[in-house]
């Protein structure tokens, strides 16, 4: 991989935003939508731009061949469910909470990867990351401002959707030789199958007038966070490989946390940027161990 240059750490800051800015929209979509629509047409929109990249690049879509229950089953744990469990979560929680919880992921990844893969195993400074951004997560369910009787269950349920993205990954390494535009496009249209029967069976949008604000958060969630960011995500990935992409980790948080005060004036403790730190730290050391292991296995 070359060595990024300046319009390569833009597009790496861009991807932050639109990711963290995610988290500030959900909370406005769930003024007019309940979390099964949201989830619904975040996948609707999403797929558009993803669906148009594979028709332009003439790339075989193959939701329906014979591996279609892997692209099924991704399309449920990596999309369907972690998109509601946040969504519900947003309800009651801050969405800059939901910013700092989700950004345990690469956390959890570590944990996983060291049981279920062969070169991602625990060594000092991992284990020394792990336990520091998780600490800030136990830190941060101290803060009885942020978390409390009423929605705790609601905090625990968005760190359940970042584990699901977790799983969605290991699941993914199943079908990994198949194009990622493929394999995008694929879950994307299972995510939409899956979630047709829920949403007509259990919200029923269409009999609400949505706000004009919550209906454009929502169009942003799909087109913009999901789709266009896969896409970016995607172009940083091919130039610059899977260890610089990576860093955008340490900025969702921090970018979630800014935004959601900015645009909807929600509270900022001091127990919020205490756990906000040390999940940054953390996230640091683990890439930090990570990039010394894959330069390792280079020079060998």
């Amino acid at each position: 991989m070359r060595k990024p240059n300046i319009i390569d750490y833009l597009l790496l800051i861009l991807l932050a935003l639109i990711w963290a800015s995610a988290f500030f929209n959900i909370k406005i979509a769930t003024y007019s939508f309940g979390p099964v629509t949201i989830a619904f047409l975040r996948v609707f929109f999403g797929a558009i731009p993803v669906l148009l990249i594979c028709y332009y690049k003439k790339i075989k879509i193959e939701a329906f061949s014979k591996d279609w229950h892997w692209f099924a089953s991704i399309g449920f744990i990596n999309l369907v469910a972690p998109f509601f469990l946040i969504a519900y979560g947003v309800q009651s929680v801050q969405s800059n909470l939901a910013a700092i919880l989700m950004s345990t992921t690469p956390l959890s990844s570590t944990v996983l990867g060291h049981f279920y893969t062969k070169n991602e195993k625990f060594n000092f400074i991992k284990t020394f990351g792990i336990l520091i951004g998780f600490s800030g997560i136990v830190y941060l369910f101290s803060d009885n401002l942020m978390i409390n009787e009423n929605n705790f269950i609601s905090a625990l349920l968005i760190l359940l959707g970042s584990t699901c993205y977790v799983i969605g990954g290991v699941l993914t390494l199943k079908i990994s030789k198949k194009k990622n535009e493929n394999v995008t496009g694929s879950i994307l249209i299972w995510a939409i199958i899956i979630l047709i029967p829920l949403v007509t069976l259990i919200e029923q949008p269409w009999d609400t007038v949505p706000r004009l604000d919550s209906s454009i958060s929502v169009i942003y969630l799909g087109l913009v966070s999901t789709g266009i960011a896969w896409l970016l995500r995607f172009k940083i990935l091919v130039k610059n490989g899977l260890i610089f992409q990576s860093q955008v980790s340490y900025l969702i948080p921090i970018f979630g946390t800014i935004l959601s005060f900015i645009f909807l004036k929600e509270l900022i403790t001091i127990k919020v940027l205490v756990s906000l730190i040390a999940v940054s730290l953390g996230i640091y050391f683990v890439r930090k161990a990570d990039t010394k292991s894959n330069s390792k296995l280079i020079k060998d």
